[in-house]
């Protein structure tokens, strides 16, 4: 089933647009750009909004603050009568490092106050959340605080790499081939795990520290 609705999440005005919170917007803002979409104001919707004629899929800019993201979302999907599984909502997220983008349906929100309030105005979890890292705030801080800040130079590379990738792939979301679309984002992100090595290395290191302590023992019972 073809995406007809493509939502960024993030807060409106100047103090925020750098945030973590608000990297649904630079995706859906940068796609916009790169295909000559213009998102204007529309008071109905409470939101900026655009159409990307290629697919004719809708780009919408919440302009309510992140915890009422829900009342542009159904709005226009109820106007346009565009089902949940139709909506493609880009969002931060605390569980993946900066350069990694996930793509699923449905599921937990993880305390993220935009998609809580558009499940609860959809009544379902069931439409499709492109996932951007930026990810978990160092002990003792409060993520409520940690995406409301402006990430240093290295994460907003990080997460720029991940919008990147998610951009190639983001036609083929709009075309319904969601499972091509994930294969191809979710195999490209694996590269950074290569630690196996290390592991290979240590293995061989256990049979010596055992025959240390036997000859340790032996050494005592003289």
């Amino acid at each position: 089933m073809a995406i007809r609705l493509v939502v960024g999440l993030g807060n409106p005005g100047k103090e925020y647009e750098r945030t973590r919170h608000n990297a649904g917007f630079w995706l859906v803002e940068r796609f916009a750009t790169a295909n000559g979409v213009v998102l204007r104001k529309d008071q109905k919707f409470k939101a900026l909004v655009g159409r990307h004629e290629q697919s004719g899929a809708w780009l919408l800019l919440p302009q309510t603050f992140m915890n009422l993201s829900g009342q542009p979302v159904q709005m226009l999907a109820g106007f346009f009568k565009i089902k949940p599984e139709e909506i493609l909502v880009v969002h931060d997220e605390l569980d993946f490092p900066p350069g990694v983008a996930r793509v699923k349906q449905g599921g937990g929100i993880a305390g993220h106050n935009g998609l809580k309030d558009i499940s609860q105005r959809l009544a379902t979890h069931e439409y499709w959340r492109l996932r951007l890292g930026v990810g978990k705030p160092p002990p003792g801080r409060e993520g409520a605080d940690y995406v409301l800040e402006k990430p240093p130079a290295e994460e907003k590379s990080g997460i720029d790499d991940a919008i990147d990738k998610s951009l190639a792939v983001l036609p083929q979301m709009l075309s319904g081939d969601m499972q091509g679309a994930m294969n191809k984002l979710h195999t490209e992100e694996k590269p950074p795990a290569k630690k196996e090595p290390e592991k290979k290395a240590e293995a061989p290191k256990e049979p010596p520290k055992k025959e240390g302590l036997l000859s340790g023992l032996f050494g005592r019972k003289k």
